[in-house]
């Protein structure tokens, strides 16, 4: 872990209102998990963006960690979701993909999310934002471990205006705990209400402790903005969104340190998968990293990782070492000091990492599972082997723009290859046959996960998969 370096010469060139309780704050540890929509490595000011400011972002990084390594549970809205709050490899607990409107599936009730595990703790918890994880009454938030919910319960686009699929879906109902309150809402303000919700809460369980998942619906497109960030930045439409993100972080940032409780929140901001390449000027940035959305190249799940906790976590630091939003809800709850769900997750916790120990290193591997339970590619270190696969591709098709996508291909033949990250993060330089040994070490790797996971790619069944929640 490293100190980190100014903007100008270190990280850019890397890759309504409530009363509050009057008693004092909680001595306990608050967490707040910011969860952006389609965000890409490349969208901050600390990696790179241009044409707009993060500074409240950019601020996180100096006053926390920055993982660069950090890698989404899967490289989709859904199943990345899923991950995140099981602490499990999607395909473990039955998710692949994005649900929609049909769908008859959600979180299985046995499944144990980071909300129910911080309630043993005695924990109020409330999601502001998108669900996607089932829709249906017994898959929404408040089945799950939350006490609150205001919301969508799935992508923005998935609306009658989609401009691929136009009245495909039906009105996009905005949620209030288990009632819709609004039919096709003004997204112009999602950040805005989002925002000012998560920030009441604050307010009002400053003396208790809380966990609160802001799961932004932006940057996915369709993209929306408030007008006080409407033709601010100079990259347009997205650029615009970015400036009322930072905004969003900026205001949480603000009532924290209002509430007294900088030195015992934890807040961390992430994506759920790399940018969806093929908007073109309305997606975001890989900064550089091979493909982006629906991939299991690092564009498609590689994503910045920012954690703050004053007086615990070293201010300015850069972390390379390797995690994954599985690793959350262990990190969590070693925090809280819960006891870990009973069925197996994947997740390891990393607070070492957090507070700085260089001599830790919780997880070595990672496994890139796509499409329904094909194993694409694993990595170990700064190593990863890709196994021949077919799978989408954006490289070759001319990117849409100002909301219409461009095509991409779904089924091209993508290569067995080994690369080495730390030389290579963009993924261009095949080194298979220069390490013979490190490609027999991470088929061992692959070897392990489809014994236990399977893979669909070998027709492997695996032993340890748990199913979905499905309505009668």
């Amino acid at each position: 872990m490293n100190k980190l370096l100014p903007f100008s010469a270190g990280l850019t060139a890397i890759l309504g209102f409530s009363v509050a309780d009057a008693a004092e704050p909680s001595k306990q540890v608050n967490f707040i998990v910011v969860y952006l929509d389609d965000m890409g490595y490349g969208d901050l000011g600390i990696t790179g963006a241009t044409g707009y400011t993060t500074p409240n972002i950019n601020r996180m990084a100096h006053e926390g960690v920055f993982f660069t390594h950090y890698v989404s549970p899967q490289a989709v809205c859904s199943a990345s979701r899923a991950g995140l709050l099981t602490g499990c490899y999607p395909n473990r607990v039955g998710f692949s993909g994005a649900l929609d409107h049909t769908s008859r599936m959600g979180i299985h009730a046995q499944e144990e999310t980071i909300a129910e595990n911080l309630k043993k703790a005695g924990y109020s918890t409330a999601i502001f934002g998108k669900w996607h994880l089932g829709s249906l009454p017994q898959f929404l938030p408040t089945r799950h471990g939350f006490d609150h919910f205001y919301g969508i319960p799935y992508s923005n686009d998935m609306w009658p205006n989609h401009p691929i699929t136009k009245n495909y879906y039906p009105p996009l109902p905005l949620y209030d705990n288990e009632k819709v309150v609004q039919e096709n809402p003004d997204q112009s303000q999602f950040t805005t209400w989002f925002t000012e919700k998560s920030v009441d809460f604050i307010r009002q369980h400053r003396s208790k402790p809380f966990f609160l998942y802001l799961a932004h619906p932006m940057p996915h497109v369709p993209l929306f903005v408030s007008n006080k960030f409407k033709g601010k930045s100079e990259q347009g439409l997205y650029g615009d969104v970015m400036m009322e993100i930072d905004w969003s972080i900026g205001q949480l940032l603000k009532t924290i340190h209002e509430e007294g409780l900088d030195e015992n929140t934890l807040v961390i901001f992430t994506s759920d998968n790399g940018p969806w390449i093929n908007y073109g000027n309305h997606a975001g940035s890989t900064g550089g990293l091979r493909e982006g959305k629906g991939t299991s190249y690092e564009g498609g799940q590689r994503v910045p990782c920012l954690m703050r906790w004053r007086g615990t976590i070293p201010a300015g630091t850069v972390c390379h070492k390797l995690l994954t939003g599985m690793d959350i809800l262990p990190t969590l709850s070693e925090i809280a000091g819960t006891s870990l769900p009973q069925q197996k997750i994947d997740g390891i916790s990393v607070l070492p990492l957090m507070k700085g120990d260089t001599t830790v290193n919780p997880r070595k591997s990672f496994y890139y599972y796509y499409r329904r339970n094909s194993l694409e590619a694993v990595s170990n270190g700064n190593w990863k082997l890709v196994f021949a696969h077919k799978g989408r591709t954006y490289e070759g098709f001319l990117p849409g723009n100002n909301g219409t996508p461009g095509q991409a291909n779904e089924n091209a033949e993508c290569k067995a290859a080994l690369y080495d990250l730390r030389r290579d993060p963009g993924e261009r330089y095949d080194v298979m046959e220069h390490y013979p040994e490190i490609v027999a070490e991470l088929e061992a790797l692959a070897g392990e996960a489809r014994k236990e996971l399977g893979d669909d790619l070998t027709g492997a069944e695996g032993t340890s998969r748990r199913k979905a929640g499905v309505a009668e």
